[in-house]
């Protein structure tokens, strides 16, 4: 769902990302901070005048709740204030603080406030924990009750290996160069992956959605086209997408935290201009990869210009 919110309101909800970034000290913050308070403007606030940093107010968390409209912005807010604490690559407890005074002022109260909550306090692995189990909630539609995550991500290893499903998607590479299946066929093979039904394959249920956002989006499988691709995700498929994407991702590929042996790490991937663009893409898709209907297999003999013409994918260049 993409943003609606007024001038008056863009300027206090960046105002609070501002104060936010900071918390600190006004010499503590990055060109990465005022890059990505510039992008939220321009892409998730669809604001056009040109945006001053240095000139936002500075609201107060009961200020700020009183200048927003409606829940759904306040909802939108929480998760913008979020991630601003994060831009700068560090696991801050100051900036939690400060994004949980936010939250508590809009009477916002979800998996991933409790999930930042215990990383600022110095419980990571439990925060990692629920960010595991509410991504597999968001992946299958279901509650997610402390099963083997491990074994859900990589369910063909030992004597469960399925030869003819490999087979089928191998078979991709058949298909005319610009299909849907040809691309993701091809993503494959550059990047070594072991195809669903081989024994190290991750399950289908969340390699075919998650792959297919990479070749519809055009984000590449760096750590910093993954960041971007699980947060066109999140926008698209809006199940858990601060808890079960979009902070996964970031504690992952920017803070260089491990989640898992699936997701692996890296340190400074976020993309302070892209990243608030990847999210506004997603919002605007009219097809969600992820949802129960969406039926790959129908789509592998389309084109790539067709699709994103359908689904109504933004250009990944303005």
């Amino acid at each position: 769902m993409l943003i609606d919110a007024t001038t008056a309101e863009a300027r206090a909800i960046l105002g609070a990302m501002a104060g936010i970034a900071a918390i600190n000290g006004e010499e503590r913050v990055t060109a990465a901070d005022r890059a990505s308070l510039v992008a939220a403007h321009h892409y998730l606030l669809r604001q056009s005048e040109r945006l001053d940093p240095a000139a936002l107010p500075r609201l107060t968390p009961g200020e700020l709740a009183a200048a927003l409209h409606d829940r759904a912005l306040a909802t939108e807010t929480a998760h913008m204030l979020t991630v601003m604490a994060f831009v700068d690559g560090s696991l801050d407890e100051a900036k939690i603080e400060a994004v949980l005074d936010y939250a508590a002022a809009l009477g916002i109260d979800e998996p991933y406030i409790q999930e930042i909550t215990e990383a600022a306090r110095g419980h990571v692995q439990q925060a990692l924990a629920d960010m595991t189990r509410r991504n597999l909630e968001s992946i299958t539609g279901q509650p997610w009750l402390d099963g083997d995550a491990m074994g859900w991500f990589l369910p063909y290893r030992g004597d469960h290996a399925n030869p003819a499903l490999a087979a089928r998607y191998r078979a991709l590479g058949s298909l005319p160069a610009g299909t849907l299946g040809h691309a993701y066929w091809d993503q494959y093979q550059r990047n070594g992956y072991a195809f669903p039904g081989e024994t190290n394959a991750l399950n289908e249920a969340f390699a075919t959605p998650h792959d297919c956002a990479h070749v519809l989006s055009g984000y590449d499988t760096t750590p910093r086209g993954e960041l971007l691709v699980s947060t066109f995700t999140a926008a698209m498929h809006p199940s858990r997408p601060m808890e079960g994407h979009i902070l996964p991702v970031i504690f992952s590929w920017h803070l260089g935290i491990k989640i898992n042996d699936v997701a692996g790490s890296a340190v400074g991937a976020l993309d302070p201009r892209e990243f608030w663009h990847a999210w506004a893409r997603g919002a605007a898709v009219t097809e969600d990869l992820f949802a129960p209907g969406w039926d790959f297999w129908s789509c592998v003999g389309e084109s790539l210009v067709t699709l994103r013409e359908r689904y109504g994918v933004p250009p990944l260049a303005e």
